[in-house]
């Protein structure tokens, strides 16, 4: 399944070689880190006698014979079960499962912790989005809180959504000499259609329809258990543990409570217990995930259109492996990469449609097959290569197939050949405003390229009521500042979207430029995100002001200003006055985060794992 023998394209060939040199130093002290806790001997039976009883003192009678025993592979499980939120609900049931699955091939199986799992589409455009890209972080210390009583074999992580993998990613290379397996919850059956949700949302932002039209259609989107279908940073993620490897193959979208997703559930269990460092097959997910799993790992984000978040977490996620990835890496990948989805909001499909159409193993076989993702890269299955299928239930077990040859639906899917465009849609911005990243494979390419006065604001908040005010009907490049991760958390800005294609739908040429986020949600209004140095910090983009003439290029990455280049040295940035001093619904307790938070394009991350191997 997959083609071994193919040449590697020879941009991605460079651009892995040079991540392996500029990482040596950093990943050979990450290696010995990992490689010096390598376990001689089942994990139990280093603890005392009474740290193994009370490891074990709450678990059914036949676990606690073979918990103190040691004689069988012991699976730590970190969940982010919460039923609250569509996509983790799910995992209300994973437990029994797992341990279940787990008994059937002589290994046990306990919940060693959980993590938080807090939804974007709930605090979009609320003050407590402003602890959303700081729960990756809390994220990954709560992970390695639950693995830290260091009584595992291996490791399964029960994750979805945004912040959630990447936090849990981080924690399984941080303890990389164990195992450990990706066990997604899948999507929620197809509801209304995403671009008559998207009209709904624009109708609202006009006035023309009232909030009970906007509830009736965001419910009838979100309705039941399961991810949200469009193509954000969810389901992206998901992708994204497919192609690196952390997964079975196809299980990244089964619906949940379906018998397939079940199967996929307990191979993950049975495939966790043949890995582990006492077995035959050893796979530690510190080796396993190396620079060629990290480059697969943003191809296959170019090829789909996935998140920009991506932009941020693939550096943190790389970086807890010594693996140094940079915004140059992305843009030179995404250069050399064929668009081959549309799925929205790219396109009016879902995520149920792609599956459909061939889904994840036949978008595997078209990168293989060209050379542009490398097979021999490792995962919990085996070699990539062998990710060029998908799964069916034979006597009520997973099995596996190759990939469907052709595309079901080449208006959601197609290969290499024919892709939608040659690249992969995604930008690097650069220029005396600073440096940034632009997700062009939503936006038309008439507006591409906008050149207008700025207008500056200071929050989200101050753009949407000069448009409510009716300010904004004219072309003009909206700069809002002061939304990095060390001025206020860098929320993400999805509410933007609404009222600049409203804008851009009435015919002015509009684009935005932030040091803060967007959502992977975010479309078809051209925008320069991540800017940085952030404005809090000093940076360029706090010397804008109203009226300067913006150009903003997204075909050739050009993100300029036409003021005089000293005069724009010579100005003095404009202060950043902290919102509401970061106090209220708990932003006071992540002061500590905000003042340790790196930059934009290192991950924004408060961790430093450079050239460290502790």
């Amino acid at each position: 399944m997959g083609s071994i023998m193919v040449e590697m394209n020879s941009t991605i060939a460079e651009v892995t070689a040079r991540i392996r040199e500029r990482s040596r130093d950093s990943r050979q002290a990450y290696l010995e880190m990992i490689r010096s806790r390598r376990p001689k001997d089942f994990a139990r039976r280093r603890m005392s006698e009474s740290s193994l009883a009370h490891a074990s003192a709450g678990c059914a009678v036949i676990e606690k014979t073979q918990l103190l025993g040691a004689g069988w592979p012991n699976i730590g499980v970190i969940t982010a079960y919460n039923d609250m939120l569509s996509a983790h609900a799910p995992y209300q049931d994973y437990p029994a499962i797992i341990r279940d699955a787990a008994r059937e091939v002589n290994a046990i199986a306990q919940v060693a912790g959980g993590v938080p799992a807090m939804c974007d589409g709930v605090t979009q455009g609320f003050t407590g989005m402003e602890l959303s890209l700081f729960s990756r972080d809390v994220i990954a210390m709560a992970s390695a809180i639950g693995l830290s009583h260091d009584v595992f074999d291996g490791a399964m992580h029960l994750g979805v959504c945004d912040k959630i993998v990447p936090g849990l990613v981080i924690a399984a290379l941080r303890f990389g000499w164990i195992p450990s397996v990706f066990v997604p919850a899948g999507p929620m059956p197809s509801g209304l259609p995403n671009p008559e949700k998207q009209r709904v949302r624009q109708l609202f932002a006009e006035g023309k329809v009232g909030r009970d039209a906007l509830l009736k259609a965001e419910s009838e989107s979100y309705h039941t258990q399961g991810t949200c279908t469009f193509y954000g940073t969810a389901n992206s993620n998901q992708m994204l543990m497919e192609v690196m490897g952390f997964h079975l193959p196809g299980a990244a979208f089964a619906n949940p409570g379906t018998p397939i997703r079940e199967a996929l559930t307990r191979a993950a269990t049975h495939r966790v217990a043949e890995i582990h460092a006492q077995g035959d097959h050893y796979m530690p997910a510190g080796e396993m995930i190396d620079e060629r799993s990290i480059v697969n790992g943003v191809v296959g984000l170019m090829a789909t259109g996935g998140s920009t978040n991506h932009a941020l977490h693939l550096p943190a996620m790389a970086a807890a492996a010594g693996i140094i990835l940079t915004l140059e890496d992305f843009a030179d990948i995404s250069a050399v990469t064929p668009l081959l989805a549309r799925v929205y909001p790219n396109g009016p499909a879902d995520v149920n449609h792609f599956h459909a159409a061939g889904g994840m193993g036949f978008l595997v076989r078209e990168l293989l097959d060209a050379g542009l993702m490398d097979g021999d890269a490792m995962g919990v299955a085996g070699p990539i290569s062998g990710y060029a299928a998908e799964p069916y239930l034979e006597d009520g077990k997973a099995a596996w197939r190759p990939a469907p040859d052709t595309s079901a639906d080449a208006d959601i899917l197609r290969p290499v050949s024919d892709p939608f465009s040659k690249d992969g849609g995604l930008r690097m911005m650069d220029g005396p405003i600073g440096l940034g990243v632009s997700k062009v494979s939503a936006v038309k390419p008439e507006h591409r390229i906008v050149e207008a006065p700025a207008i500056v604001f200071d929050s989200q908040e101050a753009l949407k009521a000069a448009f409510d005010a009716g300010e904004l009907d004219k072309d003009f490049v909206a700069i809002v500042r002061f939304q990095g991760p060390a001025a206020n958390g860098m929320p993400e800005l999805h509410t933007l979207t609404p009222p600049l294609a409203v804008l851009q739908d009435r015919g002015f040429k509009v684009a935005l430029v932030t040091d803060g986020r967007m959502s992977g949600a975010s479309g078809k209004v051209p925008s320069a995100i991540h800017v940085s140095p952030e404005g809090s910090r000093g940076g360029p983009i706090a010397k804008v002001q109203n009226g300067d003439m913006i150009v903003f290029d997204a075909e050739r990455g050009v993100l300029d200003i036409k003021v005089d280049p000293e005069e724009f040295a010579k100005r003095i940035p404009d202060e950043y006055r902290p919102n509401e001093n970061g106090m209220g619904l708990g932003r006071e307790m992540f002061t500590y985060f905000r003042e340790l938070a790196g930059p934009a394009a290192n991950g924004a991350s408060q961790f430093n794992f450079s050239n460290r191997g502790d």
